[in-house]
């Protein structure tokens, strides 16, 4: 009978015994920006662009998106400044990534602002920082400096998309653009731009001539981006605005993104305030992340999206895990101070299409899509995703000025797991993807942190109709070492835990 009862106990403990271990410690804080979390964002082009005329989805995006208690919380907006292509041209089909720009050329042949040509975007910036209130953080970039100043006569490119497609003397007048341009949204509109990008993807052969998507620009790594950087930095001390950030080179993937930083000059290496790197590919990266720690300079993550799914039969949750365990890696592998989505809508319903263009339709959410939303411009509706919902379980809890902490996870675990410390409000916030159909029991370990009390748990999961979206409940108590938790099949959950 003893035998039997410590078998019977053996199994109970086996049964109760948590499937992963996950530890929270405060040795695995992120130091970048001193420890400083900048936040969540993405870029305005092109949606902003192509919504901005309308006044009904101007102010639910800005709800949905940028107010932390309705929607997304997200923070940090790019705005692109566009170089405005040929009027002769029409070979951009989107009916989006048109964007204008803020200089033409006059019947007399002078070059002069117009300062209301891109009204639409400028709409959604003003109620998208309205929205954010005061951590709101404006970013302009470039794509392509005005067609007049490209070699092409173009702004999506060159005719050979793998050379320089700004004119040798136009340097300077694209540096007094960006400048411009920041010094008339700071002062004049009272939208104060924080920092500067004048390239985007520039060493790459993605961006031709009449090309269909959208602007581009090659620049040649070395001696002609650091032209540009150090202009541009001179330009903006012109206008006064030395407090002014300016980024290196926006580039697609880290790799090449050391790359160009390696072969910029002394002066363009001492002109840039922050490294800003995309994530469409992942090579070298975390090499940059120890760059940019050699370095001592601050690092975003400022672009990346994609039709990626995740998950085991997850339906229309497939997308959004696919976006959180995106996040998860990003973050742990670069050790960044933000993270930001290329863009939040990336199609759009109307009758009417714009400028003679057909818009592209509904999200087709079984499987993967760029963006997290949809607008139907012929009902005012912005249609949202479990994408959507997947990235709010990151940016409405973890907020701007909280210190991120990684959490390795073993990756057969089909977990993963991010956290963050909020000195100020004295809560712990922990976000786990589950990209499993089964059950997942968990034991989180807390180390050099004091958790106490009941923990508050929100849940994404399941379909769209039926499931669930920041599902909020009561979870488990936290003692001082550890929490014991359970996942839901194909779920991100976040579990905001009081901290002593």
């Amino acid at each position: 009978m003893k035998r039997l009862a410590f078998l019977l106990l053996l199994a109970t403990s086996m049964v109760c015994q948590a499937e992963t271990v996950i530890k929270v410690s405060m040795d695995n804080a992120i130091q970048t920006n001193n420890g400083y979390w900048e936040g969540w964002g993405t870029s305005l082009c092109w949606w902003a662009n192509r919504l901005g005329y309308n006044e009904t989805l101007t102010a639910k995006s800005a709800a949905l998106f940028f107010d932390a208690k309705q929607g997304l919380g997200l923070n940090i907006m790019r705005y692109n400044v566009g170089g405005g292509d040929d009027p002769t041209h029409n070979h951009i089909t989107r009916t989006d990534s048109d964007v204008p720009g803020w200089m033409y050329i006059d019947s007399n042949g002078e070059r002069k602002y117009d300062y209301t040509a891109d009204a639409r975007q400028l709409n959604v910036v003003k109620a998208a920082m309205k929205a954010a209130g005061q951590d709101a953080y404006l970013e302009i970039f470039s794509n392509s400096p005005p067609y007049f100043m490209t070699n092409s006569g173009c702004s999506t490119g060159n005719f050979k998309a793998e050379e320089n497609n700004i004119k040798d003397d136009e340097y300077d007048d694209f540096a007094e653009y960006m400048a411009h341009v920041a010094n008339y949204m700071t002062r004049e509109m009272k939208l104060k731009v924080k920092s500067v990008s004048p390239m985007n993807e520039p060493n790459t052969n993605y961006w031709p001539a009449m090309n269909y998507k959208q602007e581009g620009c090659h620049i040649d790594a070395g001696e002609s981006q650091s032209k540009l950087l150090v202009l541009t930095k001179e330009a903006l001390k012109r206008y006064g605005l030395n407090d002014i950030i300016l980024t290196t080179s926006d580039e697609t993937n880290p790799g090449k993104q050391i790359e160009e930083i390696e072969t910029l000059t002394p002066d363009a290496r001492a002109a840039i305030d922050r490294i800003s790197v995309h994530t469409y590919g992942t090579n070298s990266i975390r090499e940059m992340g120890q760059l940019a720690k050699d370095e001592k300079i601050n690092l975003w993550m400022s672009e990346v999206d994609g039709n990626g799914t995740a998950g085991q039969n997850a339906g229309q949750m497939a997308a959004g895990l696919w976006l959180a365990d995106k996040i998860i890696s990003d973050i742990e592998a670069l050790e960044p101070s933000a993270w930001v989505l290329w863009q939040v809508i990336d199609t759009h319903i109307s009758r009417d299409g714009y400028k003679g263009r057909r818009d592209g339709g509904p999200l087709r959410t079984q499987g993967g899509y760029w963006g997290t939303a949809c607008a139907n411009h012929d009902t005012d509706e912005i249609m949202l995703t479990q994408k959507y919902y997947a990235f709010g379980q990151f940016s409405r809890y973890i907020r701007p000025g909280s210190t991120m902490i990684l959490c390795p996870t073993e990756r057969r675990s089909g977990c993963k797991a991010l956290a963050a410390i909020d000195r100020k409000h004295k809560v712990l916030t922990v976000v786990c993807t589950n990209t499993t159909d089964q059950e997942k029991d968990i034991e989180l370990q807390f180390e050099g942190l004091k958790v106490k009390g009941q923990v508050t748990q929100i849940r994404t999961s399941g379909q769209f109709d039926d499931g669930e979206h920041w599902a909020e409940s009561k979870g488990p108590k936290a003692t001082d070492s550890k929490l014991d938790i359970t996942l839901a099949p194909n779920s991100v959950t976040t579990f905001l835990i009081r901290c002593k």
